[in-house]
């Protein structure tokens, strides 16, 4: 039994907090991500839980079923896409299944794994973030009346930034892998869009299309490696 069952129970949504009484599972490895789409939940009057990885959300899952998962398509132990078509499967099935991404190209993987819907990121705008949900909720799950629009944007806190730095800096300061070089360029590639860090940006999607063309990312992880420890060293300095 999820959040949906017991709607008529749960307290009702209002045009100011529309997704109230519902629970959405995120699946997300960057806790910069996560903080946006907590904020997100928070504004909209959602419960929230996290899991970081495939494992943990199965491990969520086996509890309880959400009424919304927004599962990330790249994580450290696999792809999202692959808990997506495990989800769009499953009987009950969790009513609202959503893909997110800073790749162009994850849409097209989410849709086609069974997702009913994606989120492009970065995920900032509170608006567009209840729409998408609202959209795909039935109408008697819809909140009475007209919904005010807004353009109020979220802003998650620069230390969930810093434990993504200080998590991608481990990974790079041990033997890399080609697999987990996908791992980091997928990773830095999101968290650099929501912060909107053009010089991290383009590092990552260069890393991206070296792995792509089969090139040695030798050179690149190193420069990679410095870009992170400049902005750790930054915020030690603040």
């Amino acid at each position: 039994m999820d959040d949906l069952d017991n709607f008529d129970m749960a307290p009702q949504p209002s045009a100011e907090r529309p997704l109230l009484g519902l629970t959405i599972l995120v699946v997300e490895d960057s806790r910069f991500a996560c903080e946006a789409m907590r904020l997100l939940c928070l504004r909209s009057g959602a419960r929230i839980r996290r899991a970081d990885c495939l494992r943990s959300a199965r491990r969520h899952l086996r509890v309880y079923r959400p009424s919304v998962a927004v599962v990330d398509l790249g994580l450290p132990d696999g792809s999202g896409a692959d808990l997506i078509a495990d989800l769009a499967k499953a009987s009950p099935r969790v009513p609202v299944i959503l893909g997110t991404s800073g790749d162009d190209f994850a849409e097209d993987l989410a849709v086609a794994a069974g997702a009913d819907g994606f989120l492009m990121k970065p995920i900032s705008s509170l608006n567009a973030f209840q729409e998408v949900i609202l959209s795909l909720l039935p109408v008697t799950r819809q909140p009475l009346g007209p919904r005010p629009i807004t353009d109020e944007s979220v802003r998650p806190d620069q230390i969930a930034f810093q434990d993504d730095m200080a998590h991608i800096a481990g990974i790079l300061g041990d033997e890399t892998d080609g697999k987990m070089m996908d791992y980091v360029g997928q990773f830095l590639s999101g968290v650099a869009r929501i912060a909107h860090d053009k010089a991290l940006s383009e590092a990552a999607e260069t890393l991206i299309l070296m792995r792509k063309d089969g090139q040695s990312t030798q050179g690149q992880a190193r420069r990679i490696a410095g870009l992170v420890q400049e902005r750790l060293t930054q915020q030690a300095a603040i």
